[in-house]
């Protein structure tokens, strides 16, 4: 594997599974040290043991992405274990099934505490430290093809991912003279913990999907990991304030 990264720094927030520890994983590979945000109940240890199988060198950081102040210390931790701040993969994010009309007052802040305020907190502390630091550097936001399109028993989680994809656009363009860049990949369905309730449904709601995504298969975290490795990477030297959207063909085929 090619080996981009080598004396970089990065930090992977909800690392400890999913995209976030493939993405964690890849990274390390190509030769990050790699910060591993974990939940104050997380687990880091399947993640640092597959960074280390890859040949890679990480090591975890807690912080609960609903306290600002712990998000902001996560980042000052890594840097100065890390000697400097190169890359934040800002992946953290819970999708609980909701209706809409049982969507309750705390339902509602703990996405928007978690998915967007802790996704705008840890980006601009991220790019306040590249600034600081002097140097080029570049983030990558997980949003999701719900930025785009309304789904059952996630209309809350739609809006704030809408939120990330419209946020990458602003800060890239307001970051972009200190070398930053700033994106987000929009994955469609893949295999994850939050999708899981997806897979065990009903054989007609499989079906539904299967048949609507061009490739007619759900997607595995390391293919949307090798997508972020692309945005963060210098053979993305000229992408900012863009979103990626990684369905593999289902928006264009949904009959919504």
């Amino acid at each position: 594997m090619e080996k981009r990264f080598v004396g970089k720094v990065a930090l992977v927030t909800g690392a400890t599974n999913g995209i976030g520890r493939a993405t964690a994983v890849r990274l390390a590979a190509e030769g990050a040290l790699v910060g591993v945000n974990q939940k104050p109940t997380g687990d880091p240890t399947e993640t640092l043991r597959l960074i280390k199988e890859a040949g890679g060198e990480g090591f975890p950081v807690v912080a609960d992405m609903r306290d600002p102040e712990q998000v902001v210390a996560m980042v000052q931790a890594v840097a100065e274990r890390g000697g400097r701040f190169d890359y934040l993969v800002s992946n953290a994010a819970i999708n609980p099934f909701l209706a809409w009309d049982e969507t309750t007052i705390e339902d509602w802040n703990n996405l928007c505490e978690t998915n967007l305020r802790g996704t705008w907190v840890v980006t601009t502390e991220a790019a306040k430290q590249m600034r600081k630091e002097g140097h080029p550097g570049a983030i990558v936001c997980v949003s999701s093809i719900s930025a785009h399109v309304g789904a059952p028993f996630q209309s809350a989680y739609c809006a704030t991912k809408g939120g990330i994809s419209m946020w990458v656009k602003a800060l890239g363009a307001v970051v972009g003279e200190f070398g930053i860049r700033v994106n987000a990949v929009e994955p469609g369905w893949i295999k994850t913990n939050m999708s899981a309730p997806m897979f065990d449904a009903a054989p007609e709601v499989w079906k539904y999907y299967i048949d609507r995504i061009a490739l007619h298969r759900p997607g595995e975290p390391e293919e949307m990991a090798g997508v972020v490795a692309f945005l963060l990477s210098d053979d993305a030297s000229y992408v900012t304030s863009a979103t990626l959207l990684g369905d593999a063909g289902f928006i264009v085929n949904a009959e919504l």
